[in-house]
């Protein structure tokens, strides 16, 4: 664990809350720019390593890790997909992403090993992040000399003076809660189901991922590496894990899928099962003083246009983008348009993301004109490719 004596901790530019993949990378491309900071993390190194999350990585994700020096491993083990496959009815859609989005594609790397790299490159750089750190307040983000208190097992009470705070401690942080009600706006959508997702150590359905509708709910197939598969199944809100067995998931994964991908699904013991809930989530504004949110702790999207892990980098790129250009240029163009910058991405990524979630997934309060209104979605698709454009622009990632 990279700690920082007491006494050298007393002043840096900007403290980073939250030591998830936005925190970390920020921090990392603010080093890199000769700007000094600090992390704070609530959890343990180890938890925070440990936790299981999504893989797939736009081309713009994968262009500012390789920039931020943290590429080589991700480039080595990292499996670049061309494209997709949307099951339907028994059949399947194939959308070509290189070929519809001039040329860009995604890479399926996990979030977990994208945290792995990031650690190691601010272990090698010597940039301190504090591990549970807690009780976590921010003082005075309003005015030119904001504060962080927070105390750790290990140290006790602390205070950190800085230039800035950057709240990237993801949905139920303190930074978001520390702006006042009146003063932010929230976005809100709540989905009546949930995903159930299994790791299993077994070899992928197929190399690229698997959407597919049914009549008994959503399924995907994905993938962590060749022999690491990631399967989930839309079930209630009202199920628990307990309730299902590993035989009970895969059989209900195999109803889900056309007869000729099932055929390829090899089982095994679980190694990883949750429910996830799926909502849509944006605060406005992504400012306030010198506090600027990020990540998880401004915007949640539902995951099936795997867009997560992707928006909080776009955030990190106009937030390191800002900060740079205050410190090195006294331009604060960038940070008064920060806000503004990041929203029209973030909103662009919750309506594809709506989109894709409202055409896949099974919707049983909407009856049978919902139904049919998604099987015309599904048609118009498949005998589009203008729409099959706007899907795969979408899917590898807007420019930032």
């Amino acid at each position: 664990m990279n700690e920082i004596p007491l006494q050298s901790a007393n002043r840096t530019q900007v403290v980073v809350v939250g030591g998830g993949p936005a925190g970390l990378l920020l921090a990392l491309l603010l080093h890199r720019a000769g700007i000094e900071c600090v992390v704070l993390e609530r959890r343990t190194r180890d938890y925070v390593l440990s936790r299981i999350r999504a893989g797939v990585l736009e081309q713009g994700t994968t262009d500012l890790l390789r920039s931020a020096g943290v590429g080589a491993r991700m480039d080595r083990e990292g499996l670049v997909h061309e494209g997709l496959d949307i099951a339907w009815r028994g059949e399947t859609l194939h959308i070509d992403l290189r070929e519809l989005s001039g040329g860009k594609t995604v890479m399926v790397y996990g979030q977990t090993e994208v945290t792995h790299d990031l650690y190691d490159a601010l272990d090698e750089a010597g940039v301190p992040v504090l591990h549970e750190a807690e009780d976590v307040r921010l003082h005075d983000v309003e005015g030119d000399a904001p504060f962080v208190t927070f105390r750790t097992m290990a140290t006790g009470e602390r205070r950190i003076e800085c230039d800035f705070v950057a709240g990237c401690d993801g949905f139920h942080g303190v930074c978001r809660a520390t702006i006042p009600a009146e003063k932010l706006e929230t976005f809100e959508r709540v989905y009546p189901f949930g995903w159930l997702g299994v790791l299993v150590r077994k070899p992928p359905i197929q190399e690229e991922l698997v959407y597919a509708h049914h009549s008994r709910g959503f399924a995907l197939c994905s993938l962590r590496n060749p022999q690491l598969s990631r399967y989930y199944v839309q079930c209630s809100l009202e199920d628990r894990v307990e309730d299902w067995s590993d035989e009970r998931f895969f059989d209900e994964l195999a109803i889900r899928l056309p007869d000729r991908i099932a055929a390829n699904l090899q089982r095994g013991p679980s190694i990883e099962k949750s429910i996830a809930p799926l909502r849509s989530f944006v605060a406005e504004p992504m400012r306030h003083g010198r506090l600027f949110l990020a990540g998880d702790a401004a915007h949640i999207v539902p995951p099936t246009g795997a867009k997560g892990l992707n928006l909080a980098v776009s955030d990190v790129h106009y937030l390191s983008r800002a900060l740079i250009a205050h410190y090195h240029e006294r331009d604060d163009g960038f940070l008064d348009s920060y806000s503004t910058d990041a929203l029209a991405r973030v909103w662009k990524a919750e309506r594809f993301s709506w989109w894709f979630t409202s055409m896949i997934h099974r919707f049983e309060d909407d009856g049978s004109f919902g139904q049919r209104i998604q099987e015309a979605e599904f048609d118009f698709l498949a005998s589009s490719k203008a729409a099959q454009t706007a899907l795969a622009e979408n899917y590898v990632g807007l420019p930032f």
